[in-house]
């Protein structure tokens, strides 16, 4: 018999799901891309890339690295830590491939939720993040670090990647790949700006639709993953209108929104016109919803319940009483004519102090508030994420004490979030925002400020976490390089250079360099191939070189990060 499927294929006429060597692929895909996220990347020419024929270099560069700077902050202040443990929230300046590669000795297997809102790739170029990579080196840069993330994961634990439609399809695959197909729980599509503003002017003219989504890929360590169930609000089911009340064994049951309508027309001697009978119909809504406790809805519907329930349900319909019926799982279910009562309790969503009506969570989210402008006290038009989606986030997949990691923490809303509702966290960033930034936040945070989820989570300040960066060397001059604006200025490098004991062995003989007269970019290179990979930062097994001057405090919390929870 012909085989008569239809599908995609490669050019052997082989079908894709019939391979299992059909991957994702570009250029550089083996490479390791060091460049951060910052938009002088796109000045560097996207640099750094090293090729996987580096290998050498390479597994010297992603060894465990030295620390240094480390501060403690907490309601008395600043201070240098005088000991770590496993308890501390803890926030690395850095590199993030670095730092990730540095913490996985620590902290492998034991992060329960990954959130991350990476570089879309849209090449705007608008923010502090090198939104500018080409196609092909920002996989590269993805990949690289995801691939690092995962191994951080715990067994039970998920992972959350924010993206937009720009690199959307591509990260899907890529993370496929990566994680493995059978782990992917969702594209959960959010609801982030408003159909307003000056690109109003592309949609009429037939250019553009308004871009209001964005998307967040979900993958758990395994597919036995299970998150918790959450509600979101709606409008109030009118069908959750009777009263149960309970009295030594019996109980009582009214029909709320039946006596409200009788009572109007006890006092009008007639039926609510239509604005009236809106007015009631919120006031119904109101009271049933303030005690959640005794409403119930009646469900008839019970064809999938087991033969003793429907038995016992049967000869509760003549009865019109309200009984107890106790099923398998030894829990009370409430029967009445003939139908099951549901509890109101369950579907409430509160916030603060008020009640809504929910209805069981889908993958799109409409309801968190597209704008976070004055939350934390960052001033970020753009980029920061609203504290009530990551509270979703962390609240579907984390309890407290629970690990969560944010490897592009920008303005530390994930942090925040996680210390508020009483998480560790771990978030690594690699420029430094000033009072924008995630630090600068927290202090903020452990100060109480009332913003964002606070009120929600009845947030009063307190904690504390543990801020260091790692120890740089030829890291320094790498960005000093990338960043001259003038060849001059690589030939004045050259000389200081020329004193470093940095540099390449094997050019270290040499008298003169003499970078030729070209253009900036070949400058740059040039200065940059000098430069030996080994030493780009301080290897935490060289830490007490005198050479690389790091302090006592440095060498000695160090040490006591790479032996939390026993490690070596």
């Amino acid at each position: 018999m012909s085989d008569t499927r239809i599908g995609l294929t490669h050019m052997q006429s082989h079908f894709i799901a019939d391979n299992d060597d059909v991957i994702l692929s570009w250029p550089y895909k083996n490479d390791v891309m060091l460049a951060g996220a910052d938009t002088e990347d796109i000045k560097r020419n996207e640099s750094f890339v090293l090729s996987h024929t580096h290998s050498q270099f390479i597994r010297h560069l992603l060894s465990d690295k030295a620390f240094t700077g480390f501060k403690r902050f907490d309601a008395n202040g600043m201070s240098i830590p005088e000991a770590l443990d496993g308890t501390d929230n803890f926030i690395f300046e850095g590199n993030n491939l670095i730092v990730l590669h540095s913490i996985a000795s620590v902290f492998r297997g034991k992060v329960k939720l990954i959130y991350i809102d990476p570089p879309y790739n849209t090449g705007s170029g608008s923010f502090a993040y090198n939104d500018n990579f080409t196609h092909s080196t920002w996989l590269t840069f993805m990949k690289n670090r995801l691939e690092i993330a995962w191994q951080l994961l715990a067994d039970d634990g998920a992972i959350f990647i924010q993206i937009d439609d720009n690199e959307h399809a591509y990260l899907k695959v890529l993370c496929d790949e990566l994680f493995g197909r059978h782990n992917f729980r969702e594209n959960i599509i959010l609801k982030s700006s408003t159909e307003s503003g000056v690109n109003a002017v592309n949609v009429k003219r037939g250019e553009r639709l308004f871009k209001v989504k964005e998307n967040i890929l979900f993958y758990s360590k395994s597919d036995s993953f299970r998150f918790r169930p959450f509600y979101t609000k709606t409008a109030y089911n009118h069908n959750y209108k009777y009263k149960v009340v309970k009295k030594g064994d019996e109980y009582s049951i009214v029909d709320v929104w039946k006596q409200k309508l009788n009572d109007f027309q006890e006092v009008h001697h007639r039926k609510p016109d239509d604005k009236q009978r809106q007015l009631l119909e919120w006031e119904f809504a109101e009271d049933c919803l303030n005690e959640p406790e005794t409403i119930y809805s009646l469900e008839k519907n019970i064809k999938k319940a087991g033969e003793k329930f429907k038995h016992f349900a049967a000869e509760n319909k003549a009865k019109q009483i309200v009984e107890e019926f106790l099923n398998s799982k030894n829990e009370t279910i409430l029967v009445y004519d003939g139908g099951m009562l549901v509890p109101l309790r369950e579907r409430v969503v509160n916030e603060g102090d008020k009640n809504y009506f929910g209805v069981l969570a889908s993958d799109l989210w409409i309801d968190i508030p597209t704008t976070a402008s004055s939350e934390g006290g960052v001033d970020f038009k753009n980029g920061k994420k609203p504290e009530r989606l990551l509270m979703r986030i962390i609240d579907m997949c984390t309890l407290p004490g629970d690990l969560v990691l944010d490897f592009h923490l920008g303005s530390g809303t994930t942090a925040a979030v996680a210390h508020k509702m009483q998480r560790r966290y771990i978030g690594i960033e690699q420029l430094d925002y000033g009072k924008n930034g995630a630090v600068a936040r927290l202090q903020r945070v452990i100060e109480g400020e009332p913003s964002g989820i606070s009120k929600l989570v009845n947030w009063k300040g307190g904690g504390s976490f543990v801020f260091c960066s790692l120890a740089r060397l030829n890291a320094y001059f790498v960005d000093r390089i990338l960043q001259a604006y003038s060849v001059e200025e690589c030939n004045a490098m050259a000389e200081e250079l020329k004193n470093s004991s940095f540099i390449k062995y094997e050019l270290r003989e040499q008298v003169v360099y003499i970078l030729p007269e070209q253009d900036l970019e070949s400058a740059r290179q040039m200065l940059l191939g000098w430069l030996d990979l080994n030493y780009l930062y301080v290897d935490r097994d060289e830490s007490r070189d005198a050479d690389f001057a790091l302090s006592d405090a440095d060498i000695s919390l160090t040490d006591q990060f790479y032996s939390l929870y026993g490690n070596v």
